[in-house]
């Protein structure tokens, strides 16, 4: 049996590193704020093995990765 069954995050591709900076960065202001807030992300698969990231903040950050 497997032990490493737990979700996986994988960060070592460098185009995905904008898009998680991003989403953190959004999480942390949201923590910080003092009422209420909303985030949504939107995962969309493009041709060429890569997906667009549509983070949902206040505004729409997009974001092009490579897929896995």
């Amino acid at each position: 049996m497997r032990s490493d069954l737990g979700p996986r995050v994988e960060v070592s591709r460098d185009t995905s590193a904008p898009a998680l900076k991003c989403l953190t960065s959004a999480f942390h202001e949201m923590l910080a704020h003092d009422g209420f807030g909303e985030m949504r992300v939107e995962v969309r698969i493009l041709k060429r093995g890569q997906k667009e990231v549509i983070v949902h903040f206040g505004k729409q950050y997009r974001f092009v990765v490579d897929g896995a």
